[in-house]
């Protein structure tokens, strides 16, 4: 059940603007009802995770988000990144590690429901309870490894 909802982040494109080129993915995220991507967007001479588009992709599936990120063409895509980097946030890994631990919390939630609901049998619901509260003891145990860290 957990492998289904897990995080990715496929590459889907390039693009150029200031004179520099820009890797750009998009972050898959499953919110409990629907797959929802948002934009990355990564300098191709710097190791960094790039800044984030704060405008979102639904879909029923991963592939679905791909596809219709993959429609945009570079002049929207552009305008996504002037959008990204006027609202870039400073610690972007802290972010993102904010951002995967509330997706664990709402996935813990939902398995959570479901099970109450009977919707899943209580032992295996219970097994994927206990181990979603161990990653998010992971995740929250590295927390301190980005706060405070511009990037």
């Amino acid at each position: 059940m957990a492998a289904n909802h897990e995080i990715v982040q496929p590459h889907v494109g390039t693009v150029e603007h200031g004179g520099r080129r820009y890797n750009v993915s998009v972050r898959i995220e499953w919110d409990g009802i629907e797959y929802v991507g948002r934009l990355w967007f990564a300098d191709e001479a710097w190791d960094d995770l790039g800044i984030p588009d704060r405008g979102a992709f639904p879909g029923r599936t991963r592939e679905e988000v791909i596809a219709q990120t993959k429609r945009l063409t570079e002049p929207d895509m552009v305008n996504r990144y002037k959008r990204a980097l006027a609202e870039k946030r400073r610690y972007t890994a802290l972010r993102r590690r904010t951002e995967d631990v509330l997706a664990k919390i709402r996935y813990l939630n939902q398995v959570a429901v479901s099970m109450r609901a009977g919707l899943l049998d209580v032992d295996g619901a219970a097994q994927e309870i206990d181990l979603t509260e161990q990653q998010l003891h992971a995740l929250i145990d590295r927390l301190g490894e980005n706060a405070g860290v511009e990037s």
